[in-house]
C-alpha cells in the first residue's frame, strides 16, 4: 500500500478524520504496517498497552477472556482503530483481540499516539466521544442481562 493510500485510510478513521494531511502523512509514516492471517492475535488480555492499531483492511475479533472461555465482545472493521484503551489509560489490555480475516493494519506506537494527542486536543475529544459511546453501550448491554437474569430466576 503505498504512503498515500494510507493516508487516504487514516483520514476515514473518525478519530484522525479532521487532522490535516501533512500530519496525516507523518503518522502513516511513523507507523509499522502488520498484516495477520484469520485467528492471529494482535494482542492478549491483559498484555501492557504499547500500541494501537487502524484495520486498514480485514475484521477483527474483540473477545474477554475468562476461565469458561473466550466471550465474544464485537467484531469490528475497515477504519476502526483497537488498543487504544491500554494506552490511554495505562492499564493493561482489556480484551483480546484477534484477526477474524486476513487484515492489514497500521500499528501506532504509543509515544505517537500520545504524543498526537497533546498536538491534536481535538483527536482527545474524540477519543472521549468513542470511550464514552462505548461505555454506553456496555452499560445497556449489562442492564439489558441483569434483566433478563432476572427473569429467568423467576
Amino acid at each position: 500500500m503505498l504512503l498515500k493510500d494510507e493516508v487516504d485510510r487514516l483520514r476515514r478513521v473518525p478519530l484522525f478524520s479532521k487532522m490535516e494531511p501533512a500530519k496525516l502523512k507523518l503518522l502513516a509514516f511513523t507507523s509499522d504496517r502488520m498484516s495477520f492471517q484469520p485467528q492471529q492475535v494482535l494482542f492478549h488480555q491483559g498484555d501492557d498497552g504499547d500500541a494501537a492499531y487502524v484495520i486498514m483492511k480485514g475484521e477483527a475479533d474483540i473477545v474477554a477472556e475468562t476461565a469458561n472461555g473466550d466471550i465474544p465482545l464485537a467484531r469490528v472493521g475497515e477504519n476502526v482503530i483497537v488498543g487504544e484503551i491500554a494506552i490511554l489509560c495505562e492499564v493493561p489490555r482489556t480484551a483480546t483481540v484477534k484477526a477474524a480475516t486476513h487484515m492489514d493494519t497500521l500499528r501506532i506506537e504509543k509515544e505517537h499516539f500520545l504524543r498526537l494527542i497533546r498536538e491534536f486536543p481535538e483527536i482527545g475529544i474524540e477519543v472521549m466521544r468513542e470511550l464514552a459511546d462505548r461505555l454506553t453501550r456496555t452499560t445497556a448491554e449489562l442492564s439489558q442481562a441483569r434483566t433478563d437474569l432476572k427473569k429467568s430466576e423467576r
